[in-house]
């Protein structure tokens, strides 16, 4: 079937005609759903219909020739004209009409992401891709498809604090797993970039516990960067994971953090003599030690976690020695600039101990004790903490003496009553949030489905008391299934065994 002149008019006059109520938008969404392969067939013939329609009012219809229009091969020389059309129709489109067809929507949205990257000129695309998300969100909880690449492109083009908008939203609805992997993770860089580390970390949190059913390389890249956003805003890094972590993750990351083992292992083994040692136990340690250190290198975490052993001896000369060895690796990574703010921060930790101990101290013994070039460089790191809240101290510039302070908050100040009461309020409207979770899920039947199916039998070994809310968060002893998120649920089960499900759409 060809789209000859009555079937375009036909169309048009469709569109025209069904761009009213909701009613009549469901019935053309049907018409356009019917004629989609027809539209593709066509699609270099379409560009014309598109100066008859208004794309703020027949946003459905040109939608869908638009998408038409774009679904094919464009060439460097087209896509500049197809960023301007695709840029305009966001900006005009009505919401309630493209929430109709969101996958259309979607589509053209990354097209004009694969464009404004093929043009090299993404902060194009971070305009239209910010709009493009808050007329697909149905409340700014739900993440989308498109969050990923929004902030791809903020990266891309150093927009952070745009990016930062978008990652102030609470979000409570997923779509797709990955897209909760990617938006945490460029969500991490975009924080990092900012220096937020406390938000970043918080971010690759996620990404490195969240449910998966294997290790994703997200979630290694994710790890590496989780190891050196931890020493820059903790000063440590702690190998254990919570229990929540799904057992992939666990069972993966937690042997690569298995460093000091190897260190031992070859330790015992006496690895320089072990070839020539008869003693069987010796090479067998070494073989355990150089089987550890492959695995952990293959995956390229081995040289984060040494930094961390490097660092916790709190010589800057070391860590600056060890960096220096290992610089192809941290570049190949991308991470060399993150791991020189790790040997930065070695100072401000140093000078942070030494509060600990002293009331007074020179400037000079302070770049003596932190391996400071000169009394000049530590007063700088010293004012820089202190601006910073850091440390409190006062620096007598006639004597070059500091003297370190108590920390002169009393928690009674206005500003600090009316901080503490934002915190409550946003923890109870947390509290709400997964009450209201909790009961959703309880009445799931796709959840419910799935109790049933893994107590086994006709169910009578299970009593199910709805209004007995409280949270599950064991691991099933009968199987390989993943530990949960603390998933809410109301079923009260009066059995031996223990389980745990996966909470979010996609993962149960």
């Amino acid at each position: 079937m060809n789209l000859n002149m009555n079937s375009v008019e036909s169309l048009v006059a469709q569109i025209q005609g069904l761009s009213g109520n909701i009613g009549e938008l469901t019935q053309l969404r049907n018409y356009l759903m019917q004629c989609d392969d027809l539209l593709r067939t066509e699609s270099t013939r379409l560009a014309p219909l598109l100066t008859e329609l208004d794309p703020s009012v027949h946003s459905l219809g040109y939608l869908y020739i638009l998408e038409a229009c774009t679904c094919g091969t464009i060439l460097k020389e087209e896509a500049n004209e197809l960023v301007l059309s695709v840029a305009r129709f966001i900006n005009v489109c009505a919401a309630d009409q493209i929430r109709l067809a969101p996958e259309k929507f979607i589509s053209i949205c990354k097209r004009l992401k694969e464009q404004v990257v093929l043009l090299e000129d993404p902060m194009r695309g971070v305009a239209p891709l910010l709009t493009s998300i808050r007329k697909l969100q149905s409340s700014t909880e739900q993440l989308t498809t498109l969050h990923p690449d929004f902030l791809l492109l903020c990266l891309m083009s150093k927009c952070y604090k745009t990016g930062l908008s978008v990652l102030e939203d609470d979000v409570f609805e997923v779509d797709q797993p990955r897209d909760l992997f990617l938006y945490c993770y460029y969500g991490g860089m975009i924080c990092i970039g900012q220096k937020k580390f406390r938000k970043a970390l918080e971010l690759l949190h996620n990404v490195v516990t969240a449910p998966m059913p294997i290790i994703s390389a997200i979630a290694v890249e994710a790890y590496k960067k989780y190891i050196l956003v931890s020493l820059i805003h903790l000063g440590q890094f702690a190998t254990s994971f919570p229990k929540y972590t799904s057992s992939a993750a666990q069972r993966n990351l937690k042997n690569f953090s298995q460093s000091r083992i190897i260190h031992d292992l070859l330790h015992l083994a006496k690895i320089s003599y072990a070839p020539a040692c008869p003693d069987r136990l010796l090479h067998i340690c070494m073989d355990l030690a150089l089987s550890t250190f492959s695995k952990q290198w293959d995956s390229g975490i081995f040289p984060y976690l040494e930094l961390v052993n490097s660092y916790s001896t709190g010589k800057v000369s070391e860590v600056e020695n060890y960096v220096q060895m290992n610089k192809d690796k941290f570049e190949s990574d991308n991470n060399l600039g993150l791991v020189k703010q790790v040997v930065s921060s070695m100072y401000k930790r140093n000078i942070q101990r030494l509060t600990q101990t002293y009331l007074t101290l020179s400037l000079q013994d302070i770049a003596n004790t932190v391996q400071l070039n000169s009394a000049k460089e530590a007063e700088m790191h010293v004012l820089q903490m202190i601006q910073e809240g850091d440390i409190y101290a006062t620096i007598n510039q006639k004597d070059g003496m500091v003297r370190f302070l108590e920390d002169p908050e009393q928690y009674k100040t206005c500003e600090m009553i009316e901080h503490l009461d934002f915190s409550i309020q946003r923890i109870m409207m947390l509290s709400k949030k997964v009450t209201t979770m909790n009961e959703v899920m309880s009445c799931d039947p796709s959840y419910l489905g799935k109790v049933h199916i893994q107590l086994g039998g006709n169910g009578r070994d299970l009593i199910m008391t709805i209004s007995t809310p409280f949270l599950l968060n064991s691991t099933y002893e009968g199987g390989e299934k993943e530990q949960s998120m603390a998933l809410p649920m109301t079923c009260e089960f009066l059995f031996s065994r223990k389980f745990s499900f996966y909470y979010g759409r996609g993962w149960y």
